[in-house]
């Protein structure tokens, strides 16, 4: 059957000669993966094509759905729900949403409707896009916001701390890192949250592995390497 969601475009993977496999969070279906058949190509409907599925693309979508779980489904119909106004043409934006889009990739699994989640991914893009300065902490706001629809959200930066001491040994943290986690944790994005790049790397550090004790098969991120040389 046909049916109508807005999606989430987190990566895709090329199929065959022309084709690909992309993932998609919907607001109907949860996590679903689609196959794009002639989106790849020397041909301009191709380029066109492609272009939907870069990695964060809001879209209103018309998709076949096999009511099983797993599998490939269809898009019937497609289009761009808002497109983005900076996060393309800038370099650190966009690295940062390239980053979000592997932790979406390795924490969003369920195949089921999950309306406050997706309304929180959808606002929280947009208002990275509208953000004009003061952005780099961004994803680690984000990070920190998403636990708590993910059931593991910490209340404060002691709590985070003691289970990332739980799971690799008690490491040395300042109270600098204290006082930006519990920042994070309290102001809305539109707050400027002002931080050093030292201290970021090492938060980034803590929260990723405040994932992995959470998020069994988390892994590291590769994306964090490019982020790195980006944003230092």
């Amino acid at each position: 059957m046909l049916y109508k969601t807005r999606g989430i475009v987190l990566n895709f993977i090329r199929y065959g000669e022309t084709s690909i496999v992309t993932r998609i969070y919907t607001e109907a279906f949860g996590m679903q993966s689609y196959i794009v058949n002639g989106a790849r190509g020397g041909q301009k409907k191709s380029k066109n094509k492609i272009s939907f599925f870069q990695p964060l693309t809001l879209l209103d979508l018309v998709v076949y759905h096999k009511n099983k779980m797993g599998g490939l489904h269809r898009i019937s119909e497609i289009k761009c729900t808002e497109p983005y106004k900076t996060l393309p043409y800038d370099i650190a934006k966009s690295t940062i949403a390239l980053f979000m889009a592997e932790v979406l990739s390795k924490t969003l699994k369920e195949e089921e409707n999950n309306q406050q989640l997706f309304d929180f991914l959808q606002t929280s893009l947009l208002m990275f896009d509208q953000l004009e300065q003061h952005y780099y902490n961004f994803h680690l706001q984000f990070m920190l916001k998403l636990c708590r629809y993910l059931g593991f959200e910490p209340a404060s930066a002691d709590e985070l701390f003691d289970q990332v001491y739980e799971f690799i040994g008690k490491p040395s943290i300042t109270e600098e890192e204290k006082g930006l986690v519990n920042h994070l944790l309290q102001a809305p994005y539109t707050e400027p949250i002002r931080g050093k790049n030292e201290t970021r790397r090492l938060l980034l550090d803590d929260i990723t592995k405040f994932y992995q004790y959470h998020i069994e098969n988390f892994g590291d991120l590769k994306s964090v390497a490019v982020l790195r040389e980006v944003m230092e």
